[in-house]
C-alpha cells in the first residue's frame, strides 16, 4: 500500500472511531460535539499504544493497562467518573462494530481510537 493510501486508510478509520465516541458520548453525557470525539480517538489510539508498548509486559494486568488508560483518557475528555467513562467506552466499541459490519465494502476494516475493533 501507498504512503497516501495508507494515510486515507487512517484517516478514514480515525473518523469512524470519532464517530463511534460521538455517539457514545452523546449517549452518556449529551456531549454532541464530533471534533472533540475525533481528537479523543486520535488521543486514545496514542495512550494505547504507549501503553501498551511500555507496560504490557507486567504479567497479568499488563494486558489490562491500556484498557484502563484509555478509559481515563476518555474520563478526563468528557469530565466523567469511571463509570460513565467505561459505559462510553463499551458503547463506542459497540457502535464501531456496527459500523464496520457496513464498511468493508468500502475497504474499510478498523476503527482507530476504539480498542478491540477490526473488520472481519
Amino acid at each position: 500500500m501507498s504512503l497516501i493510501g495508507s494515510l486515507v486508510t487512517f484517516v478514514v478509520g480515525l473518523l469512524v472511531g470519532g464517530l463511534a465516541i460521538f455517539i457514545a458520548a452523546g449517549v452518556v453525557t449529551g456531549t454532541r460535539d464530533y471534533g472533540h470525539a475525533v481528537f479523543t480517538a486520535l488521543f486514545g489510539a496514542l495512550v494505547w499504544g504507549l501503553s501498551a508498548l511500555f507496560l504490557s509486559w507486567i504479567p497479568l494486568i499488563g494486558d489490562f493497562i491500556p484498557l484502563i488508560a484509555w478509559i481515563w483518557l476518555i474520563k478526563r475528555r468528557y469530565g466523567c467518573s469511571w463509570v460513565h467513562g467505561a459505559i462510553i467506552g463499551f458503547i463506542a466499541w459497540a457502535s464501531a462494530i456496527l459500523v464496520l459490519a457496513v464498511l468493508p465494502f468500502a475497504g474499510v476494516t478498523d476503527a482507530v481510537g476504539v480498542p478491540f475493533v477490526r473488520s472481519l
